[in-house]
């Protein structure tokens, strides 16, 4: 496996298991919400958004991670593993309340430096709110484009638990 994309619920683990997974293959983690998001949570334009992606996407090798409608005819045919994190809702949101609070309390910097404030967790634009609007679509959205992509010959891995993909993540450390 040499260009692996990472998809899932936000709050699922995509990032953590791309910076994991390069780590362990030496391809480099390419992540979509920093190619998209500029200074002030401000969103590059769908044209930049996709010229970003599809440079990164040019290299033989690559793990992406992200749901980016917009770029998945990019990202998608030239992956040859889909891993679809497909955690429940309970898991995946209380993982988003700790990790917005670690971010808010902490001033840490996400996606070029940009932060997340208790007044924006708050707000109509809340990265909470997102999650749960976007939980049950991503649920219904993904099996059809990922059965589509498996006819194609696209390894299609979906892991319903935190413990299936760590066991997933030692078999990939095997296999190196």
């Amino acid at each position: 496996m040499n260009r692996i994309v990472i998809v899932g619920s936000t709050g699922s683990g995509k990032t953590t298991l791309a910076k994991e997974l390069s780590q362990l293959v030496g391809a480099p983690h390419v992540e979509l919400d920093a190619l998209n998001w500029g200074p002030n949570w401000t969103a590059a334009p769908a044209e930049v958004f996709r010229a970003r992606v599809a440079e990164a996407v040019s290299a033989d090798r690559w793990i992406v991670e992200g749901n980016y409608q917009v770029v998945r005819d990019l990202v998608w045919p030239r992956a040859d593993c889909i891993v679809w994190l497909n955690y429940s809702l309970p898991l995946v949101f209380s993982r988003l309340v700790r990790r917005t609070a670690r971010r808010v309390l902490t001033a840490e910097p996400c996606c070029n430096g940009n932060r997340e404030s208790l007044r924006m967790a708050l707000s109509k634009e809340s990265i909470l709110l997102w999650a749960l609007q976007t939980y049950h679509r991503r649920r219904k959205e993904f099996p059809p484009l990922l059965a589509e992509r498996a006819a194609t010959g696209t390894t299609i891995v979906v892991h319903r638990t935190p413990s299936e993909t760590t066991a997933w993540l030692g078999d990939a450390a095997l296999a190196k």
